[in-house]
């Protein structure tokens, strides 16, 4: 079934009508990452799930910020499995409060930039905390491969990280069981899959290239997200990313 939901992205990244690649391109300032971490099985987060997915119409979307909405399984305890929850999105949580970056773990928690970001309580989006100029950020998805290009303002970087995710929007669930109950959930933003490179520097030009992530889920509509990151450190240093586009 991976395969399978894998291959229909290859297919409308390939037809008739998007036979050309697809290119993704950053500015040299910053694009904020915004990571709401959130699950079907929390009583609060339902109200921060429909505010992300808001976020689709808001000018700026992918130039300026990028959304991203991780669902955990630490709540899947009480009753309700959420579908789109992982593991690997608890544990990424977690890391950030271990990097002092959150200090707590809890839903629905955002982080901006690396940083903890409770904003949405009082719906400042357009209070983000200014971005820094860290360099260009060129995404290209050819065939099943997602092939990166980083040229940093600052040369001192050594060790540097892709990571890219799969997207998925348009997205609803009949939550059966749990505090949520009865409720039927829409989503936008969902990440249904991560994969991560090590870049190579020629001249202070980083690249890398990777398989693009695999889902069993599928979704009505996709996007790609890139965003770079140093060894050991979760925060994002540059991203881009956009619409797959469709058939």
């Amino acid at each position: 079934m991976r395969l399978l939901i894998l291959s229909t992205i290859f297919l409308i990244l390939m037809s008739p009508s998007n036979t050309m690649s697809v290119t993704f391109k950053s500015s040299v300032e910053q694009t904020g990452l915004m990571e709401l971490y959130t699950s079907e099985g929390c009583s609060s987060c339902p109200p921060a799930d429909r505010w992300m997915s808001e976020l689709k119409d808001e000018d700026g979307l992918w130039n300026e910020f990028i959304p991203m909405s991780f669902h955990v399984d630490y709540w899947d305890y009480i009753g309700w499995k959420d579908r789109f929850a992982s593991p690997q999105n608890s544990d990424r949580q977690r890391q950030y409060a271990k990097e002092k970056s959150l200090k707590t773990v809890y839903t629905p928690g955002f982080v901006y930039n690396g940083q903890e970001w409770r904003g949405w309580f009082a719906r400042r989006f357009r209070q983000l905390p200014a971005g820094q100029e860290p360099g260009v950020l060129e995404l290209e998805i050819l065939d099943d491969f997602a092939i990166a290009r980083f040229l940093p303002q600052n040369g001192n970087h050594i060790s540097l990280l892709l990571n890219v995710a799969l997207l998925g929007f348009d997205l609803k669930t009949q939550v059966k069981a749990g505090e949520n109950r009865g409720r039927e959930s829409p989503h936008d933003f969902v990440v249904l899959g991560v994969d991560t490179a090590a870049f190579k520097a020629n001249n202070n030009i980083y690249q890398s290239k990777l398989r693009l992530p695999e889902t069993a889920i599928s979704a009505p509509r996709y996007a790609i997200v890139a965003w770079v990151s140093k060894r050991g450190k979760q925060a994002p240093i540059q991203a881009t990313g956009g619409w797959i586009p469709k058939p």
